[in-house]
């Protein structure tokens, strides 16, 4: 492969991974602030916490899902880089977590506990992620 045609996969695989990025941020946003009503919810916020802590996980949801197509498309667009490692992004696991919240659990504790193990898995996503920008910006610089 010659290095203009190098440079353009490079390019395509970073802002792939840009857009991955700004969608896993968005997503630990609204996990953020599920969490934070999900406590407000456990310590007698009533309906109203209950009905604003569901409403955030149904946005974290949403950022989610999109940030599991951007992560399939930085995934895609790796694998026409020379010389990267072969990537596997784990995005089935920790973007499903939403499917639990509404199959029947009604302990706002294990809710808690869901979205608390989502936020972490969204943010070991956001750093690898990071890791592999970081590498593709040094490739870049190669050529």
């Amino acid at each position: 492969m010659d290095n203009k045609l190098m440079k353009r996969e490079i390019q395509e695989a970073i802002r792939a991974g840009e857009r991955a990025l700004v969608s896993l941020d968005e997503a630990q946003k609204e996990l953020k602030s599920a969490r934070n009503w999900g406590i407000y919810d456990m310590l007698g916020g009533g309906l109203l916490g209950t009905l604003i802590k569901h409403s955030k996980i149904s946005s974290a949801s949403s950022c989610l899902e999109e940030a599991q197509a951007h992560l399939r498309q930085f995934q895609r667009e790796l694998k026409d880089v020379q010389g990267m490692p072969d990537v596997h992004i784990e995005i089935g696991d920790f973007l499903t977590f939403a499917d639990y919240f509404f199959d029947g659990l009604l302990a706002d504790y294990m809710v808690q506990s869901k979205i608390n193990e989502a936020r972490s898995q969204t943010e070991q996503a956001i750093s690898y992620v990071n890791s592999l920008l970081a590498e593709l910006r040094r490739a870049q610089s190669r050529y």
